[in-house]
């Protein structure tokens, strides 16, 4: 069962505006089989260019009812629906936030008509309501009047459901309020991850890296990550399509990885950390780290020449560690490398690492 709704406004503020008129269609994927339609008192004045384009004056609202006046019928016939109008996030807002005010939790599971649209009507030249009804022959009266849009809407709807001929889209599409849809994603990411020391990236719809971390274990940190309830967290929550990782093998090459994809990729939501300018020479001036790989038999490698850090790699055959020409065309380069001889000296000092051989 659905109700198809629209919502006229005062205009102004951000959660500010207050309803001047709302239009209820319960729908069961037929026929409308309940209404409500009534004129609202928002109890303060409706913005001059909203007059303009609705028709609904202050005037005509002074013996119109209150919110909380209609908030029980509108609580009816909404129940054990999924709320659907075009650009629900607004109509869903505007509701929830009336509800707020009087002390009530309203939630529904929701679908927007301009999302659908734009999956099932394709290559559009727009989807607004009034130019999108017009080119599929859907009659409109009442243009910006709760009525006429919720039934334009109505409509529109039907002829989605019929387009969705294996009732995948519109049931993949249904944002339900308790956010089991998020939640089920979330899940799935995390058991692609495997337990073991790296870096992870997570990626945005676009493929884009927004966010990196590291850690011994990195699926419980991308655990750790979907359970924090920050602003930074939700927004990366939201906003994840895909995670992708490196393993490290070691504490150490986690680090230097870490730093060197933070400074390249610069995502959205990791602080920007400022990093010395200048360091101190190591104790010796050439030397190569043996650090512990990411499979057996494999081990991490890190080379210093004349007291600079050349690169860093992977090896698993005894001549390429001994042969320092072929080490250097297997290890990558530092670009910054004041940057890694901070962290690795760093590193020495306060950790032990699997060996140390002088060159």
């Amino acid at each position: 069962m659905y109700v198809i709704l629209d919502i006229e406004t005062t205009g102004g503020k951000f959660n500010e505006e207050g309803v001047t008129e709302i239009a209820i269609y319960r729908y069961d994927g037929h026929t409308i089989v309940d209404q409500f339609i009534s004129l609202i008192n928002p109890e303060k004045p409706i913005q001059e260019f909203v007059v303009k384009l609705t028709g609904i004056s202050n005037k005509m609202l002074k013996n119109a009812p209150k919110f909380y006046e209609v908030a029980k019928r509108i609580i009816e016939i909404t129940s054990n629906c999924i709320l659907v109008a075009h650009n629900t996030s607004f109509d869903y807002r505007i509701l929830r936030t009336e509800f707020h005010r009087l002390g009530y939790e309203f939630n529904r599971n929701t679908l927007c008509t301009v999302e659908l649209s734009q999956q099932l009507i394709l290559d559009q030249p727009s989807y607004s309501l009034g130019k999108l009804t017009k080119s599929l022959g859907i009659p409109m009266t009442d243009r910006h009047r709760a009525s006429g849009d919720a039934l334009a809407t109505v409509q529109l709807f039907k002829l989605l459901l019929e387009k969705d001929t294996e009732k995948s889209i519109i049931q993949s599409s249904i944002k339900y309020f308790d956010q089991r849809n998020k939640k089920q994603k979330l899940k799935s990411l995390i058991s692609e991850i495997p337990a073991v020391q790296g870096v992870f990236y997570v990626h945005d719809a676009n493929g884009k890296v927004i966010y990196i971390s590291k850690g011994k274990n990195i699926k419980s940190e991308v655990n750790k990550l979907f359970l924090k309830i920050t602003k930074k967290a939700l927004k990366i929550q939201e906003r994840v399509e895909t995670i992708s990782f490196d393993k490290t093998g070691n504490e150490l090459f986690s680090q230097l990885k870490y730093a060197i994809e933070l400074e390249v990729l610069s995502p959205k939501y990791n602080f920007k950390k400022k990093y010395k300018k200048t360091t101190q020479d190591f104790n010796n001036e050439d030397f190569i780290i043996i650090e512990k790989g990411r499979e057996v038999g494999e081990h991490g490698i890190i080379l210093v020449e004349k007291n600079e850090v050349f690169g860093f790699g992977y090896t698993n055959l005894n001549y390429q560690e001994n042969k320092l020409d072929i080490l250097k065309s297997v290890l990558t380069p530092f670009e910054n490398k004041i940057h890694a001889k901070n962290i690795i000296k760093n590193y020495i000092n306060k950790n032990k690492v699997q060996k140390i051989i002088r060159l």
